[in-house]
């Protein structure tokens, strides 16, 4: 074990896992069967156990650990500035209490949502999950796009970021829908609409909800061959 100034750290499963009151489990989803052998022995059913594996299902978390109480999550990287958001959903035999007292602990990296059943967990992985690098995708895009305008890297760099961060202000503090945003930004024949009018020419919506539900599927596929 070593001490740090807000926890403290241990680098076995051994030192850690006899001890714990509740266990995350942040590997990779290949991980997941080698990790699931090494845990099991030192685990027991009084144990919480809260997963961050995408497409890992609660039934074979229960049956490669040997264990009942299951959380399930879909967390986001910016959970690592305290602004993610996580979908989770629970075993049945998980308490209200211990449930709780799970959702304080992500509230912690940002907010988070309970949804009804693990589909949702495995939609969440399509928009929320994997959605920051379609953003960090559009603002590559932009900024490429800046930079062959002859902009420097570091002036496309904060023309992007800036625009993101306003725009997504913009949106949190307005009842105005996204459609009725765009329309306010996009008078007719203006600069704003020539470029949506090029969005809407190749489709572009659609590849977006495309790319999502390509999320979606891996995170049922992934699923479906841990189980």
């Amino acid at each position: 074990m070593s001490e740090n100034p807000d926890f403290d750290t241990y680098s076995s499963l051994q030192d850690c896992a006899l001890i714990a009151d509740i266990i995350f489990l942040a590997v990779k989803p290949y991980h997941s069967e080698e990790l699931f052998e090494e845990l099991k022995p030192l685990i027991n059913q009084e144990q919480l156990i809260v997963s961050l594996m995408a497409g890992v299902t609660i039934a074979s978390i229960q049956d490669g650990l040997g264990i009942k109480k299951v959380i399930r999550t879909m967390p986001n990287l910016p959970a690592k500035v305290g602004k993610g958001i996580t979908s989770y959903t629970e075993a049945k035999e998980v308490s209200r209490v211990e449930l709780i007292m799970v959702r304080n602990l992500l509230d912690t990296t940002g907010e988070s949502i309970r949804v009804e059943n693990e589909n949702f967990i495995d939609a969440s992985t399509g928009i929320s999950g994997s959605g920051p690098a379609y953003v960090f995708y559009f603002m590559q895009s932009m900024m490429d796009a800046a930079l062959k305008m002859g902009f420097s890297e570091n002036d496309s760099k904060v023309l992007v970021s800036n625009t993101f961060e306003g725009a997504v202000e913009l949106f949190n503090q307005s009842s105005l829908t996204a459609q009725g945003l765009m329309d306010k930004v996009a008078s007719k024949g203006g600069t704003t609409r020539a470029a949506l009018d090029s969005m809407d020419d190749n489709n572009i919506k659609e590849l977006i909800q495309e790319a999502a539900y390509a999320a979606f599927d891996r995170a049922v596929e992934l699923g479906k061959k841990g189980n």
